[in-house]
């Protein structure tokens, strides 16, 4: 089922991580491995794996760390795999 923004009738687009986890796997590193060296928190690492939002700051350290554009670790989605905690609690 397609989430609708109940305010402007729009469908809301949410953003996926899957192209991170696949480039881990490329460059055969694991997320233990990413979270030391781009000294991310368990919290953070938590929040990716489960698809929820990130400071910005954020996706620009795991950028650096594995040396690539941000859209190659990230991709807008009409139909996110995983919604937001907040948006379940509103169902």
């Amino acid at each position: 089922m397609q989430r609708q923004d109940k305010r402007k009738g729009r469908q809301r687009l949410g953003l996926t991580y899957n192209k991170l986890w696949k480039l881990l796997i490329d460059k055969e590193m694991n997320k233990g491995a990413l979270q030391r060296e781009a000294d991310l928190s368990p919290t953070t690492m938590s929040k990716l794996s489960k698809g929820l939002s990130v400071n910005t700051n954020t996706l620009v350290r795991i950028c650096e760390t594995l040396q690539c554009d941000i859209s190659d670790i990230t991709e807008i989605s009409k139909n996110p795999t995983i919604e937001r905690k907040e948006d379940r609690s509103n169902a």
